[in-house]
């Protein structure tokens, strides 16, 4: 019966502890639980103080990896970062030495008792055994079995090896003396009665319990219970395997509920192992050769930060998995930071070749505004900016001024493109246009001037002054040859003199001293149109090969939306002048 009786107690009070244990999330519960410790030396268990302390050192070394990872992430070197001087970590090894020496105190204390304890129930044996054989032949008086009975029920522990000998013996006494006593009726059915009472009202008691909500603590109540059973005397032997049947059964009932409440426990301790191997797999596939900028690593930082939070929220791994799993985690962010901090180094080290490497092609993009091949000056541009992007970066107080020193490059260069492409462009066109004039002015005989031709010719000159310039290289010889024409001309028909001096000019338009409100707004639409078409071009050449989210592009998008919106009121302005002198008119 013994044996059915055996209950793993050391086993089941560390899956007790580790229960407790999961509700511990700040290290000063830890500290505040010695203390209750240190005052109570009986409330402690060498398994519940192994919990504490891996539950402080977890938690320390959580706060310590975050601190860690935030000295880094702020830009911090991690062979340079050295911890705070914790003063909870002192607190606890001074409880933890307190303890363990009223601990040993308390233990060789215990250890002198028990073995005085197991001396006087090996002679409260002898006792009853002497009091068996006098039964046996001469009767014995039933009190002096209950004083027997009252003394060993009043000595308490005992060296944990003797326990169920001791047990076995007491109860093969109690058993003998009842089958052979010669009592009296009266007395043994008073006996028997009492006990029966009593071995009822225990298993109605463990009955109770199987219906229990708090499984653990009912757990504990059952063991109680046991001790109770098994030291009360016994009852009629028609009776004993009816009662113990009973017991047992509730016994089992709850055994089985606190054995399956460990088994859901595992198993969601798998649950959470499970959950760290995949965390685990995530921060060994990094893929650390992608990352050759300052935002890859920030940006993967602020990942790893998130994995740590949700290691951190798991509750723990079945125990023999626990470190190992532990330290592949730690190993893993380990070498995510060392990297990192290796990067970050190497690229500071880095820096003052970027800046000059950068403000080299600043120059170059600058000397390139005048140029005279524009095809291969843009192709040389466009590969700038590719090599742009794969300099790495420069210090943060230079990095701003040197993007905006690179951007005002490229604008001037697309600038500068645009307006020689305008400027040849339209000289030709000019150039054409005066030919043209002047090929009409040859056809008119000076002897044979009309007063209709006078008036053609004037139109024509007046033409000539609102062409603009022309190319450079023919310049003078068109004046020259405009200048001819118009002395012969000019003798056989009257023209003023203002036009005559803008005429030897040849190559400049006539203007107005003042110029209007509309001319103005044109003059400035014109320029915008000219502004937004440098940023498009701009815009074309780099967005290609950067990325969605680019700073460079995103300004280029906002000046271009500004500067249409601007181009768009000044043309409103224009039209409403134009609609005001229609209606004058």
């Amino acid at each position: 019966m013994n044996e059915e009786l055996n209950i793993e107690t050391t086993r089941n009070d560390e899956n007790e502890v580790k229960v407790v244990m999961e509700t511990i999330t700040d290290r000063s519960q830890v500290i505040n639980r010695l203390q209750e410790i240190v005052n109570d030396i009986s409330l402690s268990s060498k398994v519940e103080l192994e919990h504490l302390k891996q539950g402080f050192y977890k938690l320390l070394h959580t706060e310590q990896e975050a601190k860690k990872a935030e000295f880094v992430a702020n830009g911090g070197n991690l062979e340079e970062y050295t911890p705070e001087v914790d003063e909870l970590e002192d607190q606890y090894k001074k409880l933890i030495k307190i303890i363990k020496e009223k601990r040993a105190a308390q233990q060789e204390a215990l250890e002198i008792i028990r073995k005085e304890n197991l001396k006087k129930k090996y002679e409260l044996l002898d006792r009853f055994n002497a009091l068996i054989e006098r039964a046996s032949t001469e009767g014995v008086p039933f009190n002096e079995v209950k004083t027997i009975q009252k003394e060993w029920k009043e000595i308490k522990e005992v060296p944990a090896d003797k326990v169920n000998e001791l047990w076995k013996s007491y109860q093969q006494c109690s058993e003998r003396f009842y089958d052979i006593q010669k009592l009296n009726n009266e007395f043994r059915e008073y006996d028997f009665k009492k006990n029966l009472e009593t071995k009822l009202a225990i298993c109605e008691e463990a009955e109770k319990l199987t219906e229990a909500k708090d499984i653990i603590a009912a757990f504990r109540k059952l063991q109680k219970l046991h001790i109770d059973f098994r030291e009360t005397g016994p009852i009629a032997k028609e009776l004993r395997e009816e009662i113990w049947t009973r017991f047992k059964s509730a016994s089992t009932i709850i055994n089985r509920r606190h054995q399956q409440h460990f088994e859901e426990l595992k198993q969601t301790e798998q649950e959470h192992l499970d959950q760290k191997v995949v965390i685990c797999e995530i921060l060994e596939g990094i893929d650390y050769d992608s990352m050759t900028k300052f935002q890859d690593w920030n940006n993967k930082t602020l990942e790893i930060q998130t994995l740590q939070k949700k290691w951190r929220e798991i509750g723990f791994a079945p125990q023999k998995q626990n470190k190992k799993i532990y330290d592949r985690y730690k190993e893993a962010c380990d070498k995510f930071f060392k990297l990192k901090s290796e990067f970050f180094k190497q690229a500071k080290n880095n820096m003052g070749d970027n800046l000059s490497r950068k403000n080299a092609l600043c120059q170059e993009i600058n000397e390139l505004c005048n140029s005279s091949d524009w095809k291969s000056a843009t192709e040389r541009v466009n590969a700038i900016q590719k090599e742009w992007r794969e300099i790495g970066p420069t210090h943060k107080k230079q990095a701003n001024q040197l993007w905006d020193r690179f951007t005002e490059a490229c604008n001037n260069f697309y600038k500068a493109r645009e307006k020689n492409s305008n400027i040849k462009s339209e000289e030709h066109e000019n150039l054409f246009r005066k030919k043209a004039i002047l090929s009409k002015l040859q056809s008119y005989n000076p002897a044979k001037i009309t007063e209709e031709v006078k008036d053609i010719i004037q139109e024509l000159v007046d033409e000539w002054n609102s062409i603009g310039h022309v190319p450079y290289r023919v310049k003078d010889k068109l004046a020259k040859e405009f200048d001819t024409l118009f002395d012969a001309l000019a003798e056989k028909i009257e023209i003023h003199k203002k036009t005559r001096k803008q005429s030897s000019r040849g190559n400049r338009p006539a203007k107005d001293q003042s110029i209007s409100l509309k001319d103005k707004l044109i003059h400035q639409y014109e320029n915008l149109k000219s502004e937004i078409q440098t940023y498009e071009n701009n815009l074309a050449a780099i967005s290609s090969s950067s990325k969605s989210g680019n700073g460079f592009i995103d300004s280029i998008n906002k000046t271009i939306e500004t500067l249409k919106k601007e181009a768009e009121e000044i043309l409103n302005k224009i039209r409403n002048i134009e609609k005001e002198d229609k209606s004058e008119d």
